[in-house]
């Protein structure tokens, strides 16, 4: 049991990281509120399919290895950038400690690339556009990520470095072998209510007509989640830093990765695209 205050708002939480026991066996709130994000993201983007003149089975069809895939490359991205914990006294791979995914140790970055290479496959297998499908797929990114970070809040991590800030959290953290009280920023809560932000941007250029290209949506979520994610990193205290230097890992790839999108969308948009090429346009003719 943690507690968790937020002392410039008045408010406190009592947070279990178990939601539910079963014998010796335990089921944690941030594997449901993980699940719980998959779920409601791929139920929007099915919704949403029509508009990109794809199927709601295309998108199951997708989540059904994109998921675990995503989850598999999450892990890996993780002990790629954070082998210390992984390896033996004689330098080998403990596969046990790789395989143990109850203490935490899922990068979204990892599941995101993964992810996008699964879409990739199947979209050759299916004859659907690849921008398209993962035009399909930016709104569920943004939904399952702004919960996600909710599963951080119940595990008590993905906190920054202590501030005054009035919105600031307080917590208990073991700080070189000793337990003390910090308040620190809420990073959980800056990059879920950004990716909120993201969410409603997106449906503002789809809804609004503004899509003038297969792939555009995608893009602007990299872009997006990518610039966000490289200042919230600077916060943090838990970052991953690209083997052993200075720099840290997501800072570096939402940053970059932001700058392609954008590159790449001016480029696009300099081309004056018709939006009657756009798939879903193709298909009503």
């Amino acid at each position: 049991m943690s507690t968790v205050t937020f002392p410039g708002l008045g408010l406190t939480f009592h947070l279990n990281r178990v939601a539910i026991s079963i014998g010796s066996f335990d089921i944690y709130w941030y594997g449901i509120i993980i699940g719980l994000g998959f779920v409601l993201g791929g139920a929007f983007c099915c919704l949403q399919a029509p508009k990109f003149g794809l199927r709601a089975d295309d998108i199951l069809d997708t989540l059904l290895f994109a998921g675990p895939i995503g989850i598999v490359g999450a892990r890996i991205y993780y002990i790629v950038f954070n082998p210390s914990l992984y390896l033996n006294a004689d330098g080998g791979l403990n596969l046990k400690a790789c395989l143990n995914v109850h203490n935490g140790g899922l990068a979204i970055y990892g599941g995101i690339i993964f992810g996008v290479l699964t879409a990739w496959v199947v979209a050759r297998y299916k004859k659907i556009p690849f921008p398209v499908l993962i035009d399909g797929f930016a709104f569920g990114l943004l939904i399952g990520q702004m919960a996600g970070r909710w599963g951080n809040f119940f595990n008590v991590e993905a906190y920054g470095r202590e501030t005054t800030l009035p919105w600031r959290m307080g917590i208990e953290d073991v700080v070189g072998g000793v337990t003390r009280y910090m308040e620190v920023h809420p990073t959980f809560l800056y990059e879920s209510l950004w990716n909120l932000l993201g969410l409603c941007l997106l449906l503002f250029v789809l809804y609004k007509g503004l899509r003038k290209f297969d792939g555009m949506l995608f893009l602007l979520y990299v872009a997006w989640y990518g610039f966000g994610r490289g200042i919230i990193e600077s916060l943090r205290t838990d970052s991953l830093y690209f083997f052993g230097t200075g720099i840290r890992t997501s800072q570096m790839v939402g940053f970059v990765s932001c700058a392609i999108a954008v590159v790449i969308i001016l480029w696009k948009l300099r081309q004056k695209p018709d939006r009657r090429d756009l798939y879903v346009n193709k298909k009503k003719v």
